[in-house]
């Protein structure tokens, strides 16, 4: 119970301070709002350190760049995750659903959860009459979710596609509070030649805006009151935008095929200084790298480097702390299983948990007509 605790205290906290540290003179600049979309989804790419929005083209596409859907090569492609963080408190869920609509042209749908479940509501622990009750402990459930439909479609110019995505954010905590949101993405794909490809990435391009409502009862707002916390009111929530840049190079090493490939992104975020490796009042700058070295299309090794920042140790010195990623990939026909080995944004070796994803591709199934007997 003490671990739930603890991470709820943490989750409100950030929730309650997103809704009002922006109306605060102190605090004109919001920032990470709605990370739990900024976490990534898919092992192939989280094992990566995330750098695939150049060569993303799988129905993970709808999340890390909908540009790439455009090279989904099946009627229909299905793509699964599930991953666990702080000690399976914490539980991290994807589906999607790409569909080709022809040589050009391509949708998808992508349902992202993000939440802790069970967590114990001790503020009515305390009666009337200052006893203690645990048949008053009640359970909830703190979450997030995203609703992406993307779009994408090859233009006239070789190689380029272009794509966006509009995106339903809903975030409740139990019947506390709750919030709906809504915002757009937009990305380009550039297949060159000699294997380069290049991406672009705008997430929340005209802003994100989520409406939070708080809703508590008589009860436990004298609770508040009691202990000194403070009743929050509704407020707007924004995530500004950010860009990401990306490049990607697959190196053929012989002719039995085997191969390597490296993409360097970075990430350009628009809310002021953040802990990243370069930073300023406006924008900071978050490179990360992901390579892979692979055999054909049956199995794949991946490393990625992300998260580069500046800590200060016990010694009140800098140093730069990076957190390494580890994958695994294998395919059989149209069966894709992913592996990594990451962490939530945080290089403590004692937050990384193994993810696991999985893709399906479906042909179009044949028209079977029925013959009727004369």
């Amino acid at each position: 119970m003490k671990n739930y605790l603890i991470f709820f205290s943490y989750f409100i906290g950030l929730t309650w301070s997103y809704s009002f540290g922006q109306n605060e003179p102190e605090n004109n600049t919001p920032k990470y709002s709605n990370e739990f979309l900024s976490i990534g989804v898919g092992a192939h790419a989280l094992g990566q350190g995330n750098a695939v929005v150049a060569q993303s083209k799988d129905v993970y596409s709808g999340y890390w760049n909908p540009a790439g859907l455009t090279q989904i090569n099946k009627w229909l492609d299905i793509g699964l995750m599930h991953s666990e963080y702080f000690a399976g408190i914490a539980k991290y869920d994807y589906l999607g659903l790409a569909h080709k609509i022809d040589d050009k042209s391509a949708i998808c749908f992508s349902a992202i959860r993000f939440g802790v479940d069970d967590i114990p509501n001790t503020t009515q622990l305390i009666d009337n009459n200052g006893n203690i009750n645990y048949d008053n402990i009640s359970k909830f459930t703190a979450a997030d979710y995203g609703f992406l439909f993307s779009y994408a479609r090859k233009i006239n110019t070789n190689g380029l596609s272009m794509g966006g995505t509009f995106k339903v954010i809903h975030r409740k905590i139990g019947d506390f509070a709750k919030s709906w949101g809504f915002g757009i993405d937009f990305g380009m794909q550039y297949v060159g030649k000699k294997n380069w490809k290049f991406g672009l990435m705008a997430r929340d391009v005209t802003s994100t805006f989520n409406s939070w409502v708080f809703s508590l009862d008589n009860e436990t707002q004298n609770v508040f009151i009691n202990t000194g916390n403070v009743i929050p009111e509704n407020g707007l929530e924004i995530t500004l935008p950010k860009i990401i840049i990306a490049g990607y190079k697959r190196l053929n090493i012989n002719k039995k095929g085997f191969y390597s490939s490296i993409e360097f992104d970075i990430d350009i975020t628009t809310d002021g200084r953040r802990n990243s490796i370069i930073k300023t009042e406006i924008f900071s700058l978050d490179p990360h790298l992901g390579i892979q070295i692979g055999f054909k299309n049956y199995v794949s090794l991946r490393t990625g480097i992300s998260n580069l920042q500046y800590v200060t140790d016990f010694e009140n010195k800098k140093r730069l702390n990076i957190q390494p990623n580890l994958g695994l990939g294998f395919n059989f026909k149209n069966f894709y299983l992913d592996y990594a080995f990451t962490d939530i944004g945080n290089a403590s070796v004692s937050l990384y948990s193994h993810i696991i994803s999985m893709r399906l591709k479906f042909k179009k199934p044949k028209n079977r007509l029925r013959k009727n007997d004369s």
